[in-house]
């Protein structure tokens, strides 16, 4: 589905063509796709990035598309090794003299565009960092992965927004907001259970009784 697609049929789900509501829609997709993406680990919002933390220096600046850590390593005499995640608290009271260096070990959140480093690198590091990342929006580069791969749950979470816009009619609301969770689960369970296992490892993965689709 793309931004076309999905605005006509928003348009259309709510028999609304007014400008106002109309040119709200952009919001109520980004809204959707937030919502979305805090809700279920998908693997397009896995991104790597490589680094450097310098010598003597404690710190080292996030990506400005970063929401939060997956993994952070660094490369030692050719081994990666995997730094350990920490709160800035325990890394500063752990090494209260940010002079005292060594392969670092801890990494953690120390401001909203910084990593803290323990203890502080007494070399230059190559780094990875694995993180989570917001793509950008259907809106503004058409086609996305949700559009193509998640369709339903795009549209009908867009529809719980319009409703809510339009102050709507709540049955038509409780039916939109079921179809999206519906539609939410089964997103869940591709992304979260089949993409994490196989049937050799793990058997069949099963629906809980709250994710069952209604009939």
């Amino acid at each position: 589905m793309t931004y076309t697609e999905l605005t006509a049929a928003i348009k259309d789900y709510c028999e609304n063509t007014e400008t106002n509501f109309v040119a709200a829609i952009p919001t109520f997709i980004k809204q959707t796709e937030q919502r979305i993406y805090r809700s279920v680990n998908l693997p397009v919002n896995r991104k790597n990035v490589a680094g450097t933390i310098n010598d003597g220096n404690q710190y080292l600046a996030m990506p400005t598309d970063f929401l939060f850590p997956l993994s952070l390593a660094i490369t030692s005499s050719s081994n990666q090794i995997f730094l350990l995640n920490k709160d800035a608290n325990f890394i500063r009271s752990t090494y209260p003299n940010a002079s005292t260096e060594g392969v670092p070990k801890y990494y953690g959140v120390f401001a909203s565009d910084t990593f803290i480093i323990g203890p502080t690198p007494n070399a230059d590091f190559v780094t990875e960092l694995h993180y989570y990342y917001q793509p950008a929006s259907i809106v503004d580069t058409s086609p996305s992965w949700l559009g193509t791969n998640a369709d339903t749950v795009l549209l009908y979470g867009s529809l719980v927004e319009a409703y809510t816009y339009m102050k709507g009619d709540p049955d038509m609301m409780q039916l939109y907001q079921q179809r999206y969770q519906e539609a939410l689960g089964l997103l869940k369970i591709q992304a979260e259970g089949r993409m994490t296992g196989d049937e050799y490892r793990d058997g069949t993965i099963r629906m809980s009784p709250q994710m069952t689709v209604a009939q």
